[in-house]
């Protein structure tokens, strides 16, 4: 095979300028491996970036690999040649086999050189044909470090995997977020990285939940894998769990507590706040949580409202923002409650004053007895005794007696008064 010099000025795929490098990678009709893998150690000994030895890999990549093609027009064209070889399929996995782990091997170890898609579609063409497993670990952290710019298509690599029964390989993605994660808990990756990657888990949460296979582990274990603070709102988290309690209708109460555990209800919107209200999948506390944060965004929106109606003053009068103008229904309904209090307050003093009456009344009654009671039953001991005395030993007497005097009570002190007065002149004689 005559050998391909590789020019000095020269352009690759995927930049705006004319394909040179294309033209002269396809001209070259490069079949063996080996060759390959020099070409590509020379041009790096060129110094050239690593951008653009990555296109030149995914080039090659999708030209003798079908799996690694993103068009899928060309892809089919490519599947359609490859079924109609001659080859076994034995002798046809080993091919290409042998050809992704050498293809792992002669990636730049920059980061970013070479798209993420493209290295999920050569990990889920790894995971199908089994390659070693250094290999497969080598892509995950290349994947790991720009998830943020995966696809959700990309990711939804199918599970080749005989022990697993679900249609969608869960573990991988779970490692790949957890991998991601840790590196943002170093503070390599920033927050807007870790948001991008919570949506896309909340989206193939959403579409792995209509796996009836998909254990409870599994599905809990990848939606916890995104820190709380990542997530701006649970719209998206919330669609994939109700969504997994309608394909899963037996999980049990405690289950479904698990679940509602990941969702902040303070991060759902008012449309997913209504439709969890109202969803009879959930538990009742987590229906109670829901329609108490609702309760408490409501007043903390009257309170931010109130500011603006006038409370608040200010030293600058003319720098004041502009003041809301109250709706008439708003002033309807304040009139209605002020004129609801005047006429409890009313009712409150018409009470007041006939309690006042009958104390009056009650009061002039205990009077008159104790006048006559004081006049009958004035015993001869109390000469003894002060004026204090005296006045005390009444009082005390009215308090005892006050509201239950009645006319046989009376008879019966009066009787008594009478006998008592003979005992007490013996005793004093």
């Amino acid at each position: 095979m005559k050998k391909v010099s590789l020019p000095e000025s020269v352009t690759f795929p995927g930049k705006p300028t004319p394909s040179a490098a294309e033209c002269w990678f396809d001209d070259a009709c490069i079949l063996d491996m080996d060759y390959f893998v020099k070409t590509i150690a020379g041009i790096k000994a060129k110094g050239v970036r690593p951008d653009f030895i990555g296109s030149i890999i995914a080039h090659h990549a999708s030209k003798w690999l079908p799996d690694l093609s993103n068009d899928d027009t060309t892809r089919k064209g490519l599947i359609n040649n490859f079924e109609e070889s001659p080859e076994s399929v034995t002798a046809t996995w080993m091919k290409k086999r042998f050809f992704v782990e050498t293809l792992v091997g002669i990636l730049p170890p920059e980061k970013d050189s070479i798209p993420c898609n493209f290295l999920l579609r050569l990990l889920r063409t790894a995971s199908m044909v089994n390659v070693e497993s250094t290999f497969r670990e080598e892509l995950e952290k290349r994947i790991s470090w720009q998830l943020d710019q995966a696809s959700l298509k990309e990711l939804m690599i199918p599970s080749f995997s005989h022990t697993c029964g679900t249609l969608l390989d869960v573990a991988l993605v779970s490692r790949l977020v957890n991998k991601f994660v840790s590196l943002d808990s170093e503070g390599v990756k920033s927050g807007v990285a870790l948001i991008r990657v919570a949506k896309l888990v909340d989206c193939y949460l959403a579409e792995v939940a209509m796996d009836s296979d998909l254990s409870l582990t599994d599905f809990v274990a990848l939606a916890g894998a995104i820190p709380t603070h990542a997530r701006a709102t649970d719209d998206g988290l919330y669609r994939a769990i109700d969504t997994y309690l309608k394909v899963h209708p037996g999980v049990s109460k405690q289950e479904r507590k698990i679940l509602c555990r990941l969702i902040d209800s303070r991060k759902l919107s008012p449309e997913a706040s209504h439709h969890a209200a109202q969803n009879e999948r959930l538990p009742v506390r987590a229906v109670i949580q829901v329609l108490l944060s609702e309760q408490t965004k409501f007043n903390r929106q009257l309170d931010w409202s109130g500011s603006f109606n006038g409370t608040r003053s200010s030293p600058n009068i003319g720098l004041d923002p502009q003041v809301r103008c109250v709706s008439k229904r708003e002033n309807n309904a304040q009139l209605m409650e002020i004129k609801k209090l005047r006429e409890d307050v009313m009712r409150l003093q018409s009470q007041c004053n006939s309690m006042q009456a009958q104390i009056e009344r009650m009061v002039d009654k205990k009077k008159g007895l104790f006048r006559w009671k004081k006049l009958v039953m004035m015993p001869s001991f109390m000469s003894n005794l002060s004026v204090d005395e005296k006045i005390e030993e009444v009082e005390r007497e009215g308090e005892v007696g006050f509201g239950r005097q009645t006319p046989m009570n009376i008879k019966t002190k009066l009787v008594r008064g009478r006998a008592t007065p003979n005992k007490w002149r013996k005793s004093m004689s």
